[in-house]
């Protein structure tokens, strides 16, 4: 199962078709969406890495520009927003973020932004705190564009020894991301 999965996953990411599937999950992953662009993007860089930098580019503003719309869910359509928290775990997640920013300010973008913690928390709570909306696009564009230009590096540079690695132990390492997964969520759910 993982093999075809897999196998179909590397045919889309190395058609004409892949960055706009790319610019769209990450966009989407930003403000509604539960799967991250990483699914998408690292694919992409193993299967073309002399354009692993444009992959990175692309996905870091389209992430920015779904975090602006995430961020205007927060400021204008509140009940869509209390909606999507409560589906991703935080049914009083509105408070909880609203201290957050209170406390902490900038430093919930700037590290939350790096971590696979789904970053629509982070816009939508951003605008339910009205947070400062220029700082909120820069932090954006530094947090998501370290992360995504980071993922990219690491492949271009190293990608074809892990590919080599990976495809040989597919099942193994399909079996232990997705422990990782049900496990990050888990954690998620009961600190957060």
């Amino acid at each position: 199962m993982f093999r075809k999965l897999y196998d179909w996953v590397m045919r889309l990411a190395a058609s004409r078709r892949a960055p706009v599937a790319l610019a769209a999950v990450s966009f989407a992953e930003s403000s509604f969406f539960p799967i991250p662009p990483d699914v998408m993007l690292a694919p992409m860089v193993l299967a073309r890495r002399d354009k692993a930098f444009l992959y990175a580019a692309i996905c870091t503003l389209a992430s920015v520009a779904g975090g602006m719309l995430g961020y205007a869910i927060g400021v204008h359509l509140e009940p869509i927003g209390l909606f999507i928290l409560k589906v991703f775990g935080h049914p009083e997640g509105q408070a909880e973020f609203q201290r957050w920013f209170d406390q902490w300010g900038l430093w919930v973008i700037l590290i939350k932004g790096l971590t696979p913690i789904p970053y629509k928390l982070v816009t939508i709570s951003a605008g339910f705190a009205r947070f400062d909306f220029l700082t909120f696009i820069w932090a954006s564009v530094l947090t998501r564009g370290v992360r995504f230009f980071g993922v990219a590096a690491v492949l271009k540079y190293l990608g074809p020894a892990m590919l080599h690695e990976f495809e040989k132990r597919l099942n193994l390492y399909s079996a232990l991301l997705l422990a990782l997964l049900i496990g990050g969520f888990l954690v998620l759910k009961v600190f957060l």
